[in-house]
């Protein structure tokens, strides 16, 4: 039988990248530290977008090698050769731990190793993204089975998280929850991180207890500096709530900053904030999609979403956080950028970046050249 030119080229091209993968294996850490250097950039993208919770074992005294071919068979990394050589370049191999971890397709392969480094006997490792709602992390924790030996405790973790209630915690241990409007969620101070879980039993109060104490010692003492410095005048509150606003928009983590003192001006001019992701929050769960931020989102609906979260229709900030915002956010909004820029707009190439302006009729033109190709 004759095989087409094309399929000849494909058969090839296969052999050709199994040579260079086996080639890189055998090559030991020169081979592999030339592959790490040509694909670095693929570490810190997630292999999907897909942020289902997938439990994830490894077994006492299994090579690096093997888990990494293990979380590719997983549906959590896209490249296990890639996986080894940074683990193994960077002497991260001996550091892996044995345990149950919960991982996600939508984490960074630097994140997923970061978590398989942190298991503990008897415990579950469960990595919480930043800038997730309330609800959001709720439904992670519960899907990934942390409350598999009661569901009751699941559902009153959620409930809990969204009304701010502390049954079987310590309220005099968490004074700074004490500036809440009444009735306020525990939006925002549920603080991003790994976390080792309980790996049986586990109640609401075992998850919420590590999230606020954690949140106490990370938070606090870089508020209570920025305040003493006089660097804001910012309650805490209303720092986590914009701080919630730059963790969902800003994509480019080095533009923070600057996307915080955008909002700090609007704020200082008397401007509506005009920030898309409060407006995501304020439509909530979208069935449909199954999306807790409904992606896309177009400006024309906006007008139609009558809440006070909505910052295109109501001046200030918006009542309370819409996320629970990570440090770096934080610390954003505590020591932002110093500029006089008013606008921005996302930049087209898929980078995340943005371009800044500080009149509207510079953002018009902006918009005109950057998201109308005009």
């Amino acid at each position: 039988m004759r095989l087409s030119l094309t399929r000849i080229v494909f058969i090839a091209a296969v052999a050709s990248v199994a040579l260079v993968l086996a080639a890189c294996r055998l090559g030991g850490q020169p081979a592999l530290g030339a592959y790490l250097r040509a694909n670095e950039r693929q570490l810190t993208r997630p292999y999907s977008v897909d942020d289902r919770p997938v439990r994830f074992v490894i077994e006492p005294g299994t090579p690096a090698r093997m888990v990494a071919q293990q979380l590719q068979e997983a549906g959590l990394i896209g490249d296990d050769l890639l996986f080894e050589a940074y683990v193994r370049v960077n002497g991260l191999d001996a550091r892996l731990n044995a345990g149950t971890f919960v991982l996600s397709p939508s984490m960074t392969m630097v994140e997923i190793v970061e978590t398989l480094q942190h298991a503990q006997a008897a415990a579950v490792t469960v990595t919480i993204p930043e800038g997730w709602r309330a609800e959001q992390t709720a439904d992670y924790l519960i899907a990934a089975g942390i409350f598999q030996d009661d569901p009751v405790a699941g559902e009153a973790y959620r409930r809990q998280v969204v009304t701010g209630d502390l049954t079987g915690l310590d309220p005099a241990a968490y004074p700074f929850l004490q500036e809440r409007p009444a009735g306020a969620s525990l939006e925002g101070y549920l603080f991003p991180d790994t976390y080792e879980i309980p790996a049986e039993q586990t109640t609401a109060a075992d998850v919420l207890q590590r999230q606020l104490a954690n949140f106490a010692a990370r938070v606090l003492p870089r508020y209570e500096a920025a305040v003493a410095a006089g660097k804001t005048t910012l309650s805490l509150y209303e720092v986590l709530t914009l701080a919630s606003i730059v963790e969902r928009e800003a994509v480019v983590a080095a533009e923070r900053p600057a996307i915080a003192r955008v909002y700090l001006n609007r704020l200082a001019n008397g401007m509506k904030l005009e920030a898309d992701p409060t407006v995501q929050y304020a439509m909530g769960y979208q069935p449909e999609s199954r999306q807790w931020w409904k992606t896309p989102v177009f400006l024309e609906e906006y007008s139609g979403v009558d809440s006070p979260y909505n910052t295109y229709l109501y001046d200030g900030m918006p009542p309370g956080p819409i996320a629970n915002p990570g440090l770096s956010s934080i610390e954003a909004v505590l020591e932002p950028e110093e500029h006089d820029f008013l606008y921005f707009v996302a930049l087209p190439d898929g980078s995340g970046g943005h371009v800044f302006a500080m009149t509207f009729a510079e953002h018009l033109e902006n918009v005109r050249r950057y998201q109308r190709g005009e």
